[in-house]
């Protein structure tokens, strides 16, 4: 994968925060995305509205979580700096509240293999981390222990996280699990729906294997 310089990364969480507004994927001032970059990271600010982010307000952190003292990172920093340096194959975090994914997370519900395409989040399930403080290390560790072998996982009472090998397959991933938390949620409406066994979600990853770059 190639190596891009610190402008061209910061241009490309611009435009993935910008199309996570465009898509309904967060409102506001919520959600967060990172980017690996060099010996750190950059993430998105706390608490900017979209309309005010520019290339230049996207905040370079390094793993010790120090950052420019005129800069102020998304409280989140946490979760995207122990995902990426606990994933090595992961370059991009994209933390979103939105609509469906939040309203199950609220349940505190996983969402099961009831359509094969919960395989793109890398198992037979999209896990349902357990209620921590928003920005806190507690949050941070029960994220990774979701995302165990996974690349996408709902936080209760709060939204989801999506990863990538890069920003545009994060965006990918973030735009699907919205997808099936919507369809799981419309399927509960009429009742519990029939799901996939264990050999039916291996036979999906077989085949995934020859079909794009789902999968991690």
């Amino acid at each position: 994968m190639p190596v891009l310089a610190e402008s061209k990364l910061r241009e490309q969480l611009l435009i993935t925060s910008q199309q996570l507004v465009v898509l309904g994927l967060n409102k506001g001032t919520a959600g967060n995305a990172s980017v690996r970059c060099g010996a750190g990271f950059l993430v998105t600010p706390s608490g900017l509205p979209m309309e005010q982010m520019s290339a230049a307000s996207m905040v370079k952190m390094h793993w010790d979580g120090s950052f420019a003292a005129d800069k102020k990172p998304s409280s989140e920093w946490r979760f995207h700096r122990d995902i990426m340096q606990n994933r090595p194959e992961v370059n991009a975090v994209i933390h979103t509240h939105s609509m469906f994914a939040t309203s199950l997370a609220c349940l505190h519900k996983d969402i099961p293999a009831f359509h094969y395409m919960i395989a793109i989040a890398g198992g037979d399930s999209i896990r349902c981390a357990d209620y921590a403080l928003f920005g806190s290390q507690d949050l941070s560790d029960k994220a990774l222990a979701a995302l165990a072998q996974r690349k996408a996982c709902l936080l209760a009472n709060h939204g989801m996280i999506a990863l990538g090998r890069d920003l545009a397959d994060a965006l990918a991933v973030t735009q699907e699990v919205e997808n099936l938390a919507e369809q799981y949620w419309r399927t509960l409406q009429i009742g519990a729906p029939k799901l996939l066994s264990e050999a039916q979600m291996q036979a999906v990853f077989q085949q995934f294997k020859g079909y794009g770059n789902w999968v991690i």
